[in-house]
Parts: C-alpha cells; sequence; structure tokens
C-alpha cells in the first residue's frame, strides 16, 4: 500500500523534510527520477525532458553511478540536478543507523550533491536526525505525487491519471528510471509534459 499524494499528517509527522515547494502561485512542477542510472530507462526520459526543454531531479543509486558513470554525465551535462540515493538503494527502516549513513557517505564519494532521498521514502527519525546534524546543508526530499510506476499492478494509464489528478503548483513528482518501472514510466512521462506543458507549466529542477 502507498499514498499517491502526500497528506498533512505525514508532512507534520516529518517536519523536516520536503515533500512540496511553495512556488508563490508561479505554474512549476518539479519531476524527479528514482533508482538509476539505467542504460535504457534514464536515456528515454533524458530525450523526453528535452522536447520540452524541461528540467529534472536524478536521484542516483551510487553502484548505478559506478555501472554507467556516462549516462550520470549526460544527467549533468543536460542541465538536470542530482541527488543521493544511498549506494545500494538502502531499506532505512531495516538497516541500522551506522550502516545506513555509512551507506549514503559512500554514495556521496561519487554523487556531488546535498540532496537526498531515503529508499522507498523510509528513514528512521535517528537516522534523519544524525544525517542532518552531521551534514546541515542536506536536504532531504521526499514527494507530493507518486506516480505509481514501480507498481507492476497497474498500468501506464494509471500513472499518468495518479499525476494528472493530483499534482499541482509546486508538487513534487516521483518517476522510476528502472527497469522495474519503464514501461509505466514510457507512457506516462510524455504525457505529463505535454498534458501541463499545454496547461502553461515549467518544470524545474530541485
Amino acid at each position: 500500500m502507498y499514498l499517491v499524494k502526500s497528506n498533512f499528517l505525514l508532512r507534520n509527522l516529518y517536519p523536516h523534510r520536503i515533500w512540496k515547494k511553495d512556488t508563490e502561485g508561479k505554474k512549476i512542477l518539479y519531476l524527479t527520477f528514482d533508482d538509476g542510472p539505467h542504460e535504457t530507462a534514464t536515456l528515454y526520459a533524458l530525450d523526453q525532458l528535452k522536447q520540452y526543454n524541461a528540467k529534472a531531479t536524478f536521484f542516483c543509486i551510487g553502484k548505478n553511478v559506478m555501472e554507467y558513470p556516462e549516462i550520470y554525465q549526460k544527467i549533468l551535462d543536460e542541465g538536470h540536478s542530482v541527488g543521493n540515493h544511498t549506494y545500494n538503494h538502502l531499506n532505512g527502516w531495516k538497516t541500522d543507523t551506522d550502516i545506513y549513513l555509512k551507506n549514503i557517505r559512500e554514495a556521496q564519494k561519487i554523487i556531488s550533491s546535498n540532496l537526498f532521498r531515503p529508499p522507498y521514502g523510509r528513514m528512521k527519525r535517528e537516522q534523519e536526525k544524525v544525517l542532518l546534524k552531521s551534514s546541515p546543508d542536506y536536504k532531504i526530499i521526499m514527494w507530493d505525487v507518486l506516480s505509481g510506476d514501480f507498481d507492476k499492478n497497474i498500468t501506464g494509464e494509471k500513472c499518468r491519471e495518479n499525476i494528472l489528478k493530483n499534482a499541482e503548483n509546486g508538487s513534487v513528482i516521483v518517476f522510476h528510471d528502472s527497469e522495474k518501472a519503464f514501461e509505466r514510466m514510457k507512457y506516462a512521462l510524455p504525457e505529463t509534459l505535454l498534458y501541463f506543458s499545454g496547461k502553461g507549466f515549467v518544470f524545474e529542477r530541485l
């Protein structure tokens, strides 16, 4: 089970995490991609973004950056921002704090960013506290809208619907540039770009 739209309760429970951006009424959306780089999905996402002059933020897994350094560099060269998504996609709820923080630092060696998104959105309060104390400039980025493209039980059309029904000014939207999500992301991403561009929105990086 997962919430497509983050709610007031979640945001109050974790007030030090960024769920949405205040755009002061401007029509801006923040597209984000988790789990890359991937040899197919990331390149597809970059191509779609370029068609709309859209910028996005890619939360990368350290080991994937090591496997596809040229794709990671392409993300940067095309003007997008990157974020740390741990080195091995660790679930914070199931990982000792010392091991979790060490894994983040390992990824930080190759991902130069003060943005961090916990895999699965799961991070213990203690892990958050230690991370922010040791690295005060870190920003923990969550989301306002989940596309659900990681869910094999739904269609690309449903992912599109999840976004179009729930996104608004300042929404941080999650896609995945991964093997698992690619078929659904491949449908929903261009549809999202087309629809919101037609409504006068721009897409900026975090």
